[in-house]
């Protein structure tokens, strides 16, 4: 089914034992934006809520020994039926080092859902168990934080930037690094000379054929020498394989 982006809001609930790490991030910039234009509702969800006892213990020891804490699967499972209740159709993703690497095509599919469930992992991570209870297990790269808090933030803003509306200049999004495959281009703004570095005059020119092209050959550039394993999986026109050969004859 289509998506009526006009009439669009994206509800996202963040299950996490920290819920005083969001407020600050989600009302600045980009995201605090959209949260006031109506484009996304986010609800944080402390899952120490859902536990029991005085002392409102979400984690416990690993059966069979080993260091750190894992979190309980009861309370987890709580929150999650309780966001569910909700909107039961919502998508549960848990943030973990183990999920597939979150790329740009997977923020542009994530921003076609209403309604998402992020949970937060913490400590040496999850009750295997909750896992039946999961959709989708994202990574934001190869190296382990204290917890998923971050990494939900990050998924949050790459998705949301991809909402039709949320970033009010459309070719900043379509010119984005990994948007089509390919690194951004490089950027100049005031004073044209930098300490003797100038802005390139092809930015001055005030031809816009000409700057594109400049902007066209400089991406691929950027992307052959920096991510090549990019450049081997982008979908390339004729003229964008040659400027890569000129590029390579350039040294």
């Amino acid at each position: 089914m289509a998506v009526d982006f006009l009439s669009f809001q994206m509800n996202i609930d963040i299950l996490t034992l920290f819920p005083r790490m969001f407020p600050e991030v989600l009302s600045e910039s980009i995201i605090g934006r959209a949260s006031e234009r109506g484009f996304l509702n986010v609800r944080t969800v402390d899952i120490r809520d859902f536990t029991e006892g005085k002392h409102r213990q979400a984690d416990d020891s690993p059966y069979g020994g080993g260091a750190g804490m894992v979190m309980k699967a009861e309370p987890i499972a709580k929150a999650i039926a309780s966001a569910k209740s909700q909107v039961p159709s919502a998508k549960v993703i848990f943030m973990c080092p183990s999920g597939k690497l979150l790329t740009q095509e997977k923020a542009i599919e994530l921003s076609k859902l209403e309604n998402l469930i992020i949970l937060c992992g913490h400590y040496e991570g999850v009750d295997e168990r909750v896992k039946t209870l999961i959709d989708e297990e994202i990574s934001i790269g190869d190296y382990v934080l204290t917890g998923g808090e971050l990494p939900a933030m990050v998924l949050i803003d790459a998705v949301l930037r991809q909402i039709p509306g949320v970033v009010k200049e459309e070719d900043s999004v379509r010119n984005d690094s990994f948007f089509k495959g390919l690194l951004d281009y490089p950027s100049f703004t005031r004073p044209e000379d930098f300490e003797g570095q100038k802005v390139p005059e092809v930015l001055l020119s005030g031809d816009h054929k000409k700057i594109e092209a400049w902007r066209r050959k400089q991406s691929l550039k950027k992307t052959l020498f920096k991510r090549p394993d990019l450049l081997a999986k982008a979908e390339l026109e004729e003229k964008d394989r040659e400027l890569v050969k000129e590029i390579i004859l350039e040294g």
